[in-house]
């Protein structure tokens, strides 16, 4: 089909202000119409000195793969290198059209100056998303826990099965890695502790140490730690993955209540494991400080366990376990959020993955020193 060539006076202006050159482009720039204006265009530029472009597009209609290629050669210097450009008055399809063509044209993205603003419009619009997340993130938490106190009130409907099948993905599959992490962190304490009391010759404290800290905080946090890089992520990547296939929309059309058939059972599930995950660290803690204490400092077994059951009261042990639970569901409930707010792209369910396990840590480090204050005040 033959075209009518277009009139390249009409089609673009070149300015200079110093060595800046400014493009300005009118009409529409397409494979059907670009005839001649590519020649007109390099014969005009190779009369002009410049080491930096500025496009105009106010004024152009419509422009295409053909147009936006002929068009980003301009930021091709006399040395063949990519000159810096910038684009003003152009919507987010010619930026990127625009730069995709210089690219192509430079065999990499050319380099592109940002407005001195920038930095605080991304610092503004991460606020702004930080405080969405967390609206939505309590929102879901009130929405999850009127459904549990439903699910108590109605037992009849928890899916057992479910339950039972998370317990043991969740709490029997994690307890041999808690313990040992658990191990080595006794090991680690205790001997620390050893090197530290020994230069004012009161070793045996080194066992009160041990035991303060693995009862009350470190056999809780590496619990906590892996259930939300192990278990939070996989519930994310399994809750993703269904709607990504459209498996929750079905479910929703056939009159399921996808909180009471998804989220909950990996709730409650939770909430069973994390005490008995925790209980299995303490001991497991206790244990590798109490071969330190023995190989190191020469404290018998018998005399180790004899102190902590002296000298350490219950009460510490029950910090550990009452905070056990609360960590867990809000790692269970993060997991679970993020799955169901994945979108249908493999990145999208890459970007929650990733924010579920951030997200879940986070809010155990801050729940954890929450407690801290807590019992500090409460003298407990």
């Amino acid at each position: 089909m033959d075209s009518t060539p277009i009139n390249t006076a009409q089609a673009f202006d070149l300015s200079m202000d110093g060595t800046r050159l400014t493009v300005h482009v009118y009409g529409e720039w397409l494979i059907t119409s670009i005839q001649g204006i590519d020649k007109d265009l390099r014969g005009r530029l190779e009369k002009l000195d410049y080491d930096s472009v500025v496009f105009d597009v106010d004024k152009l209609s419509r422009m295409d793969t053909a147009g936006a290629f002929i068009l980003a050669r301009v930021i091709r210097g006399r040395d063949q290198s990519s000159l810096v450009w910038t684009l003003t008055n152009a919507d987010p399809v010619q930026r990127n059209l625009i730069k995709e063509a210089a690219g192509a044209v430079m065999g990499m993205a050319p380099p592109e100056t940002r407005a001195w603003y920038d930095a605080v419009h991304r610092l503004g619009k991460s606020t702004a998303n930080g405080f969405a997340e967390i609206v939505d993130t309590v929102a879901f938490f009130g929405r999850i826990l009127v459904a549990l106190m439903n699910m108590a009130r109605r037992p009849h409907r928890v899916r057992w099965k479910s339950v039972v099948a998370l317990i043991e993905q969740v709490g029997l599959d994690a307890l041999p890695i808690v313990m040992v992490l658990s191990f080595f962190i006794g090991c680690v304490i205790a001997f620390m502790g050893a090197q530290l009391l020994a230069s004012f010759g009161v070793q045996i404290f080194m066992v009160d140490l041990v035991g303060l800290s693995v009862l009350r905080e470190f056999a809780v946090l590496i619990m906590a730690i892996m259930m939300a890089s192990r278990s939070n992520s996989a519930f994310t990547a399994q809750i993703g993955s269904m709607v990504m296939r459209q498996e929750v929309d079905a479910m929703k059309v056939i009159g399921l209540d996808v909180d009471e058939t998804l989220v909950a059972p990996r709730a409650l599930a939770c909430l069973v494991s994390a005490p008995l995950l925790t209980f299995a660290g303490m001991i497991s803690g206790l244990i590798g400080g109490a071969i330190v204490a023995r190989f190191v400092e020469n404290i018998s077994f018998n005399q180790f366990f004899v102190r902590i059951s002296s000298e350490i009261a219950v009460d510490h042990m029950v910090v550990g376990l009452v905070k056990a639970p609360v960590f867990a569901l809000v790692i269970a409930l993060i997991g679970c959020r993020q799955g169901l707010a994945v979108r249908g792209s493999v990145e999208s369910l890459g970007r929650r993955t990733t924010a579920s396990v951030v997200q879940a840590i986070f809010a155990v480090i801050v729940l954890d020193a929450f407690f801290a204050m807590m019992f500090l005040e409460l003298n407990y």
